[in-house]
């Protein structure tokens, strides 16, 4: 932005924006999309619930699925309360600080989910291909130390974000292209050189993502060597117990591998299709996580039904 004398000024706050073209359809868009919110914390906060109500549910697995859910819940609530304040109330206005900090939270916290799906990726390796020695590897204190690690990587990660935002002028616009703040997005709007801003983004992406992605597919090779010398049955059950967490591999990694191509390589403002894609990406995986487990998962499943069995029979009359 340019102030009245001509001078150069770096922007205070930021403008954020809807659906563009959308804009009276946008507020009742928002109703689902508040649903689905919704459903997401209402789902990752039951499974946490019955997992810790459980005994037999804690076990590495079950304790890497509570924490599982419960970034799902601090991810969509990092975006999903500001996205429906424009939809429905058009506050589009986000002081620079606030954004700052709602930046790092969704980066983070990111950062820390492919983190654990590492974890449980690393979990099934050692139940299906050394099941003997799972309880000695994976003891409760050596989950607790690999949970720890995952909130220090992805927050040590992000320390640098901020220095390298505040360092930024921008003068030219202030209006970003999505309902939240983006690392990818705001530095776009400097007006900088921002290589070192590229270069600093890539290099967290190939250290978290990448690195991530690999290993779980490193595991699961091995995985899928191990499964295939085994009985029939055993292959059935071995393959059993890995589909809930491949599902939500592919649920995590395909939106943010998805947005991250777009971003990089597609125009800016040429269609909406990067904005619907940014509006719901931190959405789908806390929505459809739950689902999959509940209905994946034996243990999960009944202790849900079980509940809904009760809730029947108390409300009869």
């Amino acid at each position: 932005m340019v102030d009245t004398n001509g001078s150069e000024s770096s922007a205070t706050y930021f403008i954020l924006i809807g659906l563009p073209g959308l804009e009276k359809a946008q507020f009742w868009l928002a109703f689902p999309l508040c649903s689905l919110y919704l459903i997401a914390v209402l789902g990752n906060l039951t499974v946490i619930c019955i997992v810790r109500t459980e005994h037999r549910l804690h076990e590495p697995m079950y304790i890497f699925l509570c924490m599982l859910s419960g970034l799902d819940i601090l991810i969509s609530t990092s975006s999903m309360p500001r996205m429906m304040a424009i939809f429905w109330f058009n506050s589009t206005t986000i002081q620079f600080d606030a954004c700052l900090l709602q930046m790092f939270a969704i980066h983070s916290l990111s950062g820390m989910e492919s983190t654990v799906l590492l974890a449980m990726a690393f979990d099934r390796y050692v139940a299906i291909c050394h099941p003997l020695r799972h309880a000695t590897v994976l003891t409760l204190p050596r989950v607790t130390k690999i949970g720890v690690a995952a909130v220090v990587r992805g927050t040590s990660l992000m320390a640098p974000l901020p220095i390298f935002i505040k360092r930024l002028p921008f003068c030219r616009s202030n209006i970003l292209s999505h309902s939240y703040c983006l690392h990818q997005d705001v530095m776009k709007l400097a007006y900088a050189d921002i290589r070192v801003n590229i270069i600093y983004g890539l290099i967290v992406i190939i250290s978290a993502i990448g690195l991530d992605s690999l290993l779980i597919s490193l595991s699961y090779l091995l995985i899928l060597k191990t499964v295939l010398g085994l009985t029939r049955e055993a292959q059935a059950k071995a393959f059993g117990t890995c589909v809930s967490h491949v599902c939500a591999v592919f649920i995590f990694y395909v939106p943010f591998i998805g947005l991250s191509m777009v971003h990089r390589f597609g125009k800016r403002h040429d269609s909406l299709l990067p904005i619907i894609m940014a509006n719901t990406y931190l959405l789908v995986p806390p929505v459809l996580n739950p689902i999959v487990y509940g209905v994946k998962t034996k243990e999960i499943r009944q202790r849900i039904l079980r509940l809904f069995h009760v809730t029947t029979h108390t409300s009869d009359p």
